[in-house]
């Protein structure tokens, strides 16, 4: 990398931290209990609205990995979501009106929340439809896999987010508040993704799954990316760039092995279809606070309301993580 790369990726770093520290404004503080935090305390950060059903599940599935705290922004709620997160004594939350679009879909908000608290610890930028699945996670508390990254001087950890879904229409298998949603959305596509590198950002760029399959098949260049970093130990010098998608240092984005062999990865299985995602949708396109005018939701509203399938021939039931590893979804590397 020449040295004008390097002092205009480090420019762009600076500029997003800034950013951050004026978007920072935004923020009110609800309840902050962040003087509870231990030095080595993992940490969540989340942004969300309206997640009141989803929200018991998880945060007991990641207290059960072993996520001592919760930095959250609610962005807007109201449908009990921000009462109950006041409630949790191991949850700090901040509330905000502003516009999500206008802070880089919550990037610029968690961005300093990160920096003010997240400074030495491990981090995970989590939204509350995902749960991070790594090597051992049936047997292993999370602080093994920190610990273990921690001996061989990783700073960063990747997942592949996985598009997880029901067999059948989705609207007629309602969701329970605090229900695990895999009990429902147990489904995955196991084979049709793609990966290319992006040299200037030294992260992989990976699409496919049941979006690109169904909601984006007329514009496949057009579907989410599913490549995540959503683990961090955290510096103040750091700063998420694209969601979790990509990080500056772009060093942190170097999370798969150049020489031939594998780097530990997880997965992020992405509980997003259920059947709130028919409300969700209706929400956000009359927002439009989502990544390119809400294109995906206004794609999910169309296909969904039809009462599509997302199921096919060719979709996979979940088992567990080594399921995952034999398909080559996830890897446990040299991670013994």
């Amino acid at each position: 990398m020449g040295l004008k790369t390097q002092f205009k990726l480090r420019a762009r770093r600076q500029a997003k931290l800034m950013r951050a520290l004026r978007k920072s404004l935004e923020l009110r503080a609800r309840v902050n209990r962040t003087d509870r935090i231990r030095p080595d305390d993992i940490l969540c950060f989340t942004t969300l609205r309206n997640e009141y059903l989803r929200l018991p599940y998880f945060l007991d599935y990641y207290r059960q990995q072993g996520v001592a705290h919760f930095l959250m922004v609610d962005n807007g709620s109201d449908d009990g979501t921000t009462d109950y997160l006041e409630a949790q004594r191991d949850v700090s939350l901040w509330t905000t009106r502003a516009s999500y679009k206008a802070s880089c879909f919550g990037v610029d908000w968690l961005n300093h929340l990160q920096w003010r608290y997240g400074a030495e610890h491990w981090c995970l930028v989590a939204d509350v439809d995902e749960f991070l699945l790594y090597p051992y996670a049936d047997t292993r508390p999370l602080h093994a896999l920190t610990d273990w990254l921690d001996s061989q001087g990783r700073k960063s950890f990747s997942a592949m987010l996985l598009d997880m879904y029901p067999k059948g229409p989705i609207a007629s298998q309602p969701y329970r508040e605090g229900q695990n949603p895999f009990e429902i959305a147990r489904w995955f596509d196991a084979a049709n993704y793609s990966i290319k590198r992006n040299p200037l950002m030294n992260n992989l760029w990976i699409q496919g799954g049941v979006r690109q399959r169904l909601f984006m098949a007329d514009a496949p260049e057009q579907a989410p990316a599913l490549n995540k970093v959503p683990l961090v130990r955290w510096s103040r010098k750091y700063a998420y760039v694209s969601s979790s998608h990509m990080v500056l240092p772009r060093g942190l984005n170097r999370v798969y092995d150049e020489s031939g062999g594998e780097q530990a990865s997880g997965v992020l299985l992405h509980a997003k279809f259920l059947d709130t995602i028919m409300a969700k949708a209706g929400e956000e396109l009359q927002r439009c606070e989502h990544y390119a005018e809400s294109r995906e939701y206004r794609a999910y509203d169309l296909t969904l309301r039809e009462g599509q399938n997302l199921w096919c021939e060719q979709s996979t039931e979940y088992i567990n993580w080594r399921q995952l590893e034999i398909l080559g979804l996830m890897s446990k590397g040299d991670w013994a």
